[in-house]
């Protein structure tokens, strides 16, 4: 069981990355949380490997809680790996971890692949997901700032583009930047 990787960066995509260690490339499934956090050539993703009949995956986190996060998803029935990828996608561990505490359905719905069954069914499966939230901070305020500028009109292809690169931590202060890429 593969439960971590350190390596380089060979490709990076918002969804995936290929990263190399001492010759041997691994293709590792990311979200865009995930992809926002992966700042240097370097990496370390703490991972979770998925073995079934006709393949095996890998999955990487920028950090413990998102990758607890994943795990608590995918055991639900009805939630796979891409289901699980498109909610750590759309949410930080912190973020979900409030919506679950609120019994929000309407904020669940609105991550790709899951109607009004499926959130319900998620809420009641983990209505006692709580998460540790001082690792993902600065995860949380990108994110917080993707949603801003998708929200404001901006296709999400432009919104990872311009949110590349910017340090700040501050989730106004991403906007703002990220708003004068975009110009």
């Amino acid at each position: 069981m593969i439960v971590g990787i350190n390596g380089i960066i060979e490709k990076k995509e918002p969804t995936r990355v290929h990263v190399n260690v001492n010759g041997l490339v691994y293709e590792v499934f990311i979200s865009i949380n995930t992809f926002h956090a992966l700042e240097s050539e370097k990496i370390k993703l703490h991972t979770i490997q998925i073995i079934r009949e006709d393949t095996h995956s890998l999955y990487g986190f920028a950090n413990e809680s998102e990758k607890q996060m994943f795990a608590q998803l995918i055991k639900i029935n009805g939630v796979g790996p891409k289901v699980g990828l498109a909610i750590c996608s759309t949410y930080t561990p912190s973020s979900f971890s409030a919506i679950v505490q609120a019994n929000d359905v309407g904020s669940l719905k609105r991550v790709p692949g899951i109607g009004p069954k499926g959130a319900s069914r998620i809420l009641v499966e983990l209505s006692n997901f709580i998460v540790d939230s001082s690792s993902d901070s600065s995860t949380t305020s990108q994110a917080e700032a993707a949603m801003a500028l998708e929200s404001l009109g901006f296709k999400k292809e432009q919104v990872i583009k311009a949110l590349s690169g910017i340090s700040a931590s501050d989730t106004g202060e991403i906007v703002k930047q990220a708003l004068k890429k975009l110009k």
